[in-house]
């Protein structure tokens, strides 16, 4: 611990800008924790605060402008691409537009406190023909105001260190506080994900609604999960399910229809393999998708139509 403070202590600055450059860029590391860290540092003097704010505005400025000429360039794609990478990937781009539409070039203030824009407003930006001088100036300035939020957050958490006899346990503290919030954004993080895969759970289709569907010709898309040694047993499947186990239908996400619900089977407990992969198509802009609650077993139980699977492609599954 002592090694690495004395580290960050002398190149914080270039860290601080590489690291939120980094994050802003897209990779999901988290800057909080360390601009908190930062905060912390600089009730000590070990780091001054006027240069912490200048390295984290000049990593949110880079890799924005970087993004603000990519949306420019690029448009909407650009923009799908970021949201695959967020956390709010399944609402960021509607959020976002809408929030541009209401605000203009003031969203760029307090976009980056937002979940899920904080990345995709650059490109946006830029998407919409935003004047660059504009943008600079707009994001500067919400930049900066997301460095002093966190910056004088741990500030505050040094000087009541100092305040109480503590100062030579400020610099240990800071490393242990930005492992602890880095952790915990872990936590977090992970926790989100898990509440949504159970969200996915509790929003499964019952197999009668589904059969509903089918009997009234309903326009849906069936996606059999399962992998080609679940054929072996009983090889067939829901009517017009097409089969795809879960890597295959992240390689072929772009083929999945918007338009219509996608519903999602296999055979695994509880559906996490459906639920998992609902999350994964949410990440990729589909959205009306649902897990079938009880899977192939449940519907087979209860009697409803299935088809054969033709033994060609169970030979060519399992092949591949």
């Amino acid at each position: 611990m002592p090694v690495a403070l004395d580290f960050f202590m002398h190149y914080g600055y270039f860290i601080l800008f590489f690291w939120v450059m980094t994050e802003q860029l897209g990779v999901p590391i988290p800057s909080a924790p360390l601009l908190i860290t930062a905060g912390t540092l600089t009730a000590t003097h070990r780091l001054s605060l006027p240069l912490v704010l200048l390295a984290i505005v000049l990593g949110c400025l880079t890799s924005d402008v970087t993004w603000y000429f990519m949306g420019k360039r690029y448009g909407g794609a650009v923009v799908r691409l970021l949201c695959r990478l967020s956390m709010e990937s399944n609402t960021c781009v509607k959020k976002t537009e809408g929030y541009f539409t209401r605000n203009g070039e003031r969203a760029l203030l307090l976009s980056k406190f937002i979940p899920g824009l904080n990345t995709v407003a650059a490109p946006i930006a830029g998407q919409t023909n935003m004047r660059l001088h504009l943008f600079i100036a707009y994001d500067a300035v919400g930049s900066l105001l997301y460095a002093l939020a966190f910056t004088l957050g741990g500030r505050f958490f040094g000087d009541f260190l100092k305040h109480s006899n503590l100062v030579s346990s400020v610099s240990h503290t800071a490393g242990v506080l930005f492992i602890l919030l880095l952790i915990g954004f872990l936590i977090y993080r992970f926790t989100r994900q898990r509440a949504f895969i159970k969200e996915m759970r509790t929003a499964r289709l019952e197999p009668d609604e589904l059969k509903g569907m089918i009997d009234r010709h309903q326009d849906i898309y069936i996606v059999d999960l399962r992998h080609p040694l679940d054929y072996l047993p009983d090889p067939r499947t829901l009517p017009g399910a097409v089969l795809l186990t879960p890597d295959k239908l992240v390689a072929h996400t772009d083929e999945i229809p918007r338009d219509r619900d996608v519903i999602l089977f296999c055979t695994c407990p509880s559906e996490a393999t459906a639920a998992k992969m609902a999350l994964t198509l949410r990440k990729n802009g589909v959205y009306r998708v649902r897990p079938l609650r009880g899977g192939f077993d449940e519907w087979k139980r209860l009697g409803y139509p299935l088809e054969d699977i033709p033994e060609a492609i169970t030979a060519v599954q399992g092949a591949s």
